[in-house]
């Protein structure tokens, strides 16, 4: 970064309080002339696997916990919040798109890092241990797994239709 576009950066960024309160939504932007990219991949390195982190957390650990006994028709080891069968359904499949999600930022801002093979493995293991939990603590009645795997698995073939429509697009150009 040259070092004139260094100082302007640290005069947008470098406001008094007041112009802060004002442009605080600014001021934390990306900006691609300032921010490095290694910090930027380093900043959503950290957000993703927090993100991974609680998200994961929630699937083996569901809000309510799980019932201890077998009285009044539950069963021990259940989610107690699968009872409340759209809400827990919701709450299956949204937190098994975001832990999706942010294991797919993870993987691909460490391609090609030293042991991302090993990360893949990491990655796709806590995927199957999320899975064996939460089919362990829900009831089978109360949600239909086909739409949690499908939450799981839209992360990876969005971003796969994204990177052929990418390489595609730039074809077509070349060629015309």
């Amino acid at each position: 970064m040259a070092e004139g576009n260094r100082n302007k950066c640290d005069r947008q960024r470098c406001c008094i309080p007041g112009e802060m309160a004002e442009n605080w939504f600014r001021r934390f932007q990306y900006d691609p002339d300032c921010d490095k990219e290694g910090d930027v991949r380093n900043i959503l390195l950290i957000i993703a696997t927090l993100i991974a982190a609680v998200t994961f957390q929630g699937g083996v650990n569901p809000p309510g916990g799980i019932w201890q006994d077998n009285d009044d028709g539950h069963s021990a080891g259940r989610a107690i919040y699968a009872s409340h069968q759209i809400a827990f359904y919701v709450f299956l499949v949204s937190n098994t798109f975001a832990l999706s999600t942010s294991l797919l930022v993870i993987v691909c801002l460490t391609y090609r890092f030293p042991l991302h093979i090993e990360i893949w493995v990491a990655t796709a293991s806590m995927m199957v241990t999320y899975a064996s939990a939460i089919f362990a603590v829900t009831p089978h009645e109360s949600v239909r797994f086909r739409y949690v795997l499908i939450a799981g698995a839209l992360p990876v073939i969005c971003r796969c239709i994204f990177q052929m429509s990418g390489k595609l697009k730039n074809k077509l150009s070349l060629n015309a």
